[in-house]
């Protein structure tokens, strides 16, 4: 049986973007954090080489990844929720 079968089409459109909408939230909730905590953007955090200036320390170098996946999770999730909007139209 098929997960179709089961539940609607447009159940599943909504629980999908519910979800990717509460993920885009903690994502932006990262960079904002981030933003904060070291006073630049991301590019800025990367141009400047932070991490290496901070001496390769695990919290810069755990920062930079979260704040890269959060970056990263941001633009998936803005291109996929356009994608699945449009289809709905």
């Amino acid at each position: 049986m098929k997960l179709l079968d089961l539940i609607p089409e447009n159940e599943l459109k909504e629980a999908v973007i519910s979800d990717y909408e509460k993920k885009l939230v903690l994502y932006k909730l990262t960079d904002e954090k981030l933003k904060k905590k070291y006073g630049m953007t991301f590019k800025e955090f990367e141009d400047k080489n932070v991490v290496k200036e901070k001496g390769f320390s695990w919290d810069v170098e755990d920062d930079a990844m979260g704040w890269e996946h959060a970056l990263e999770g941001i633009r998936y999730i803005q291109e996929t929720l356009k994608k699945i909007k449009e289809a709905n139209d």
